[in-house]
């Protein structure tokens, strides 16, 4: 069961996660929300253990927005291994983008026509699902509302964290760096796809947090996290900005930034800063290039996704709006970071099926 530790308000720890012993994931530090989801609900710390076992092979889907990037690639490694570790069988479909909203749907019916128990859904939008939700709902069919966030009140469950607190904590790395009183610096601010409710969310924790300081934003540019997308929009900015201090956003922005950075000669002038963590980011704040980014262990919520869903079908005891830690990576703690509880494993493949059998 999930045992309950202490009641505190949302913020940005400067630690990770204790390292399960004996190999296990579990237990994790998460937070839980309640109640289940608000958007202001009290946050309160808990110890999250999984169950041992499902007592049977359940049919779980699982629908990504699309599989373009490290960060979803991370999700695919907690549902897969979540998934073998519980026995349970799972199918994985990525729609292919944040465009692909009627994609997604049809990708979900299918699989719910093909025998799913439940679904776990990363959503493309906010809203944009609900009417399904609402109808899967009505079916009996639990749907796990994992990392990007769904609006209906009919999901059954949420394994995500606020990304409003990731762009917050973001936006206060740099307030910090430029307190109020200080030169003001230009940042370039890329949040991802308009629409979608991660990027609305992080956008207005980041807009929030620099609020006061010397940061002068400008005009956000939102586009899909497509690697030559952000490219596009990074370039476009710097010829447009030649003063530009910092370029904050994505983990494909601040990725696909830092080869634009050293072709420019801007190391050193112009500095990166993403939002949430990929492999890619990790290596490049391990290299330098890159500054810092807040960690939300996307691993651990594709992992305790499947375990709600397990938990849901047997009827057992499932905490319904919960998600790991968030603490800030740099330059100089990330010495101190286990990277195996934040990232998938080097090498690492996309997997769309697991068979129980």
């Amino acid at each position: 069961m999930v045992r309950l530790i202490a009641t505190l308000a949302v913020a940005t720890a400067l630690a990770g996660p204790a390292v399960a012993q004996g190999g296990e994931w579990f237990p994790y530090e998460a937070e839980q929300v309640t109640p289940a989801f608000s958007a202001d609900g009290e946050v309160s710390k808990v110890e999250y253990v999984p169950l041992e076992q499902a007592s049977e092979p359940w049919e779980i889907c699982v629908s990504f927005p699309h599989m373009k990037d490290a960060y979803w690639l991370g999700v695919d490694y907690g549902v897969v291994e979540e998934a073998r570790r519980l026995g349970v069988n799972l199918n994985l479909v990525e729609a292919g983008g944040y465009t692909e909203l009627a994609n997604q749907i049809s990708q979900i019916e299918d699989c719910v026509a093909g025998g799913a128990d439940a679904v776990i859904i990363g959503a493309i939008s906010l809203d944009g699902l609900n009417n399904l939700v609402d109808e899967l709902a009505e079916d009996g069919i639990p749907v796990i509302d994992v990392i990007n966030g769904i609006s209906s009140e009919n999901v059954t469950a949420k394994s995500l964290v606020s990304f409003r607190t990731m762009g917050s904590s973001a936006g206060e790395y740099l307030a910090e760096r430029h307190p109020e009183g200080s030169d003001p610096v230009q940042v370039g601010w890329f949040p991802g796809p308009a629409g979608a409710g991660w990027v609305e969310a992080a956008h207005a924790g980041f807009m929030e947090a620099v609020e006061g300081s010397a940061i002068e934003v400008l005009e956000p540019r939102y586009g899909d996290t497509g690697k030559e997308t952000q490219q596009g929009l990074v370039e476009d900015v710097l010829r447009a900005n030649p003063d530009v201090r910092y370029i904050a956003g994505t983990a494909v922005t601040a990725e696909a930034a830092q080869g634009i950075i050293r072709e420019r000669n801007l190391v050193g002038e112009v500095d990166l800063i993403s939002f949430y963590m990929t492999p890619g980011v990790y290596e490049g704040i391990e290299r330098g290039f890159i500054l810092a980014a807040p960690a939300d262990s996307m691993v651990i919520q594709g992992r305790i996704a499947v375990d709600q869903a397990v938990r849901v079908l047997e009827g057992e005891d499932y905490v319904k709006h919960v998600g790991p830690e968030i603490f800030v990576v740099d330059q100089d703690n990330i010495g101190e970071v286990e990277r195996t509880n934040i990232l998938p494993p080097q090498g690492f493949s996309p997997v769309f099926s697991v068979d129980a059998e």
